[in-house]
Parts: C-alpha cells; sequence; structure tokens
C-alpha cells in the first residue's frame, strides 16, 4: 500500500474537546475516515457535522429518497465509499437488495427503472441531472413539486447538491473504506 499524501488524523483524536465529541457523538461513539479526514480543519468539521448532520437526520422527506439519492450521486461520481455508507441505509429505509444492484447502473441506458416507483424514478432523474449536468429540466421539477411539495422538493435538491460537495472531498483526498486499510 503507497502512503497517503495526507494522512488521516488518528482514531484516539481528542482535541478540540467539544467537537470531537459532537463527532463521536452523531457516529455512535466512533470516527469514520471521512472524520478523520475531515478533522484536519476544525472549521470545516464542524460545519460538516452540522450540515450532513441536519440532512442526514433532520428532513421532512422519506428517508429512502434521502438514501436514493445519496447512492446515486455515489455512483455517478465513483465515490463507492460513499456508496458502501448509504447502500445499508437506503436498504433500512425500505429499499430492496434489487434496488441497491439497480443503482449501480444509474445515469446507463441499462438502468432497471421498473424496480423503482414514479417518484423514486423522478429522484433518480434529478440525481442523474444535477450531478451530470448541473441545470435541471423544468417539467422535472415540476414533477417533483406537485407530488413531494415545495419544502421536500428543496430537501431532496439540498441532499443531492451536498453529497456531490461529498463526493468531490472523498475522491479529492482518497479516503477509502475503514476495512481496507490499517489502522
Amino acid at each position: 500500500m503507497s502512503e497517503r499524501l495526507i494522512p488521516y488524523q488518528p482514531l484516539d483524536l481528542a482535541e478540540p474537546k467539544e467537537l470531537v465529541a459532537a463527532i463521536r457523538k452523531r457516529r455512535g461513539g466512533q470516527f469514520i475516515n471521512l472524520d478523520r479526514m475531515l478533522l484536519h480543519s476544525a472549521p470545516i468539521a464542524e460545519g460538516w457535522n452540522h450540515y450532513l448532520g441536519n440532512i442526514r437526520n433532520h428532513l421532512t422527506l422519506d428517508p429512502k429518497l434521502r438514501e436514493l439519492a445519496m447512492c446515486g450521486v455515489a455512483v455517478l461520481n465513483g465515490a463507492e465509499y460513499e456508496f458502501i455508507h448509504h447502500a445499508p441505509l437506503f436498504k433500512l429505509a425500505g429499499g430492496t437488495e434489487e434496488q441497491v444492484a439497480a443503482l449501480r447502473l444509474i445515469g446507463q441506458e441499462s438502468f432497471p427503472s421498473e424496480r423503482f416507483s414514479q417518484v423514486e424514478m423522478d429522484a433518480v432523474d434529478l440525481t442523474v441531472q444535477m450531478t451530470r449536468n448541473i441545470k435541471v429540466d423544468k417539467k422535472l421539477m415540476q414533477q417533483l413539486r406537485d407530488t413531494l411539495g415545495n419544502t421536500n422538493t428543496v430537501e431532496l435538491v439540498s441532499v443531492v447538491a451536498a453529497y456531490n460537495m461529498v463526493s468531490r472531498f472523498l475522491i479529492a483526498l482518497d479516503v477509502t473504506p475503514e476495512d481496507s486499510h490499517s489502522i
């Protein structure tokens, strides 16, 4: 294994105390490698923990749609770390193993759309359009708003935007799954 350009912060990092405690609390006591990279900058780690914590835990958006969008962004951007962390949460929120397998094909002509409801396909289309083109078809946005309402549409767009940020951070800094390196 080659040496990391920017090493992870140690698992036993204790400072800054309040921030480390807040991140550990949100993660159930442990750091993941993403946290260990973020903690090179306390302001970034603090803002990230607050913002992504709200996206993960305080939206009114259906958790299945939230996790579908997160998984879709991960695949489209090649952020395997992100997919590994969110595919199990997608299943916990009601997704099926067949849908997880289908999400690996998002953005491809062979994508099995029949495995998803109409609103899920709209979320898939939104994810693809925002991630690949940035601009979103007005008809799709109208359909999402009509189905989900204003708040949930804004939340879904925010999830896609936020997890595009996450995947870009993960890829640029080569953040790897926790079990793929010696800690």
